[in-house]
């Protein structure tokens, strides 16, 4: 027996075979690879600089049968002076030995300290005297100086919580991530060599314009000459003019 097939049905079948045909010829075009996507995380997020408040600090050796400071000593003590008027936040502690055999001794340095400070431009009320006994008698005590700063850190580095190789349980390594320590030194050098850490939050502000540099620059511009700088003399400091 013989199904008869409904006109319109008739006349769509070719057409539909035309398109499976054509879906098929592009599926077999598109290769069936696994796509592999690429996460990461920023070393910047994962290891912030951050902006605190930490120590400054120098040591002073002083001998038990001498008192006073040395040339090099009296220069060490005026620079920790003068980086203090210019970024101290607290008052400069002396930290100075007491039941010691050069206790005497480095009572007289201290007085020279104290001085010094002074001379630096460190006022007498931002120095504080504090007197401590060394646990170690072998130890040679010491007058340490201190004042807090802000300072910029990050870190602690060297955190190696995954392995870096291909094993079933490291997951960065399948997925293509940076290894967690990524990132940590240089984030830790860069707030080691920041003077003022404010920069990190906002900018300077601007300086003033060098006022009788411009008015020259502006004046040349007027008359139409060229505004560059010469200078008569520049040639007087070439070696030679073999090489031409």
């Amino acid at each position: 027996m013989t199904t008869k097939i409904p006109l319109h049905r008739a006349k769509a079948l070719p057409t539909l075979g035309a398109l499976l045909g054509l879906s098929a010829a592009l599926g077999a075009c598109v290769p069936h690879t696994t796509e592999i996507v690429t996460s990461s995380v920023d070393y910047r997020h994962r290891h912030p600089i951050a902006v605190t408040e930490a120590d400054r600090s120098i040591v002073v050796f002083v001998g038990h049968a001498r008192g006073g400071l040395s040339g090099s000593q009296r220069t060490d003590v005026m620079g920790l002076a003068q980086t203090w008027v210019r970024e101290g936040t607290g008052a400069v502690i002396a930290d100075v030995p007491i039941d010691t055999p050069n206790a005497r001794a480095a009572a007289a340095s201290f007085r020279e300290i104290q001085s010094v400070l002074m001379a630096g431009g460190v006022p007498s009320r931002a120095i504080t005297l504090r007197h401590y006994r060394p646990d170690d008698p072998r130890t040679l005590p010491t007058i340490r100086l201190s004042y807090p700063k802000i300072t910029a850190v990050a870190g602690p580095c060297g955190l190696w919580p995954q392995d870096l190789g291909p094993n079933i349980d490291n997951v960065a390594y399948s997925e293509n991530r940076p290894y967690h320590n990524f990132g940590c030194a240089t984030q830790r050098n860069l707030a080691a060599m920041i003077d003022n850490p404010a920069d990190l939050e906002q900018p300077r502000p601007e300086s003033p314009a060098y006022t009788p540099r411009r008015d020259i620059a502006f004046e040349k511009y007027r008359k139409g000459v060229p505004t560059a700088t010469t200078y008569p003399e520049a040639d007087k400091a070439k070696l030679s003019d073999s090489g031409k």
